[in-house]
């Protein structure tokens, strides 16, 4: 089309030109994702490599992230860390960390504040901070949530679908609603 064949573009105004200009853009990066990775992804991934979502954050060597995590606060990430579509790392209440050679599989929500006393209170009360540690090669299953305040020792399995809302010790597999060591 105009980019692709070098011919002149469109007027700005032109917005149904570069509509179509747009899409197709998009179409050959889709097909470029899709013979690399055998994946089909939103156009944030299309246009951001998942390592450099992680490093502009800070985030340790060999880390990845899709673009659509939320990260909100102080979070820290160690090396080869994978971070799935569409989570939430929320530092915002004390800190977050997580370790090496983790993952944390899309959906997975980990916070480290909550609103809950400041709700009920009508605002009397105020909202509650604990920082939330992630310990190395802590597996964490799709649609997880972590509670403020808990510590996921190393090598720990967390299931999908879980509440983790008491600290879990190293080395053991846990899940439920609330997670419990199985």
């Amino acid at each position: 089309m105009t980019i692709l064949n070098n011919e002149k573009l469109p007027p700005v105004g032109n917005t149904d030109a570069w509509l179509a200009i747009i899409r197709e853009f998009l179409a050959a990066l889709a097909r470029r994702k899709k013979e690399q990775f055998n994946r089909r992804v939103s156009i944030g991934d299309l246009l951001t490599e998942r390592g450099d979502n992680a490093a502009a954050y800070g985030f340790g060597e060999g880390t990845t992230m899709y673009d659509n995590v939320l990260v909100l606060g102080d979070v820290k990430v160690g090396r080869h860390t994978w971070i799935g579509p569409g989570c939430i790392l929320d530092g915002s209440g004390g800190g977050l960390e997580i370790g090496d050679f983790c993952s944390i599989s899309a959906g997975v929500q980990i916070y480290t504040h909550h609103t809950v006393r400041r709700s009920v209170s009508l605002g009397v009360e105020p909202v509650d901070y604990a920082p939330t540690k992630i310990g190395n090669g802590v597996y964490i299953g799709p649609n997880s949530i972590v509670q403020m305040g808990v510590t996921i020792g190393d090598q720990s399995v967390i299931g999908s679908n879980s509440l983790v809302n008491r600290n879990i010790p190293a080395g053991v597999r846990a899940y439920g609603s609330p997670a419990r060591i199985r």
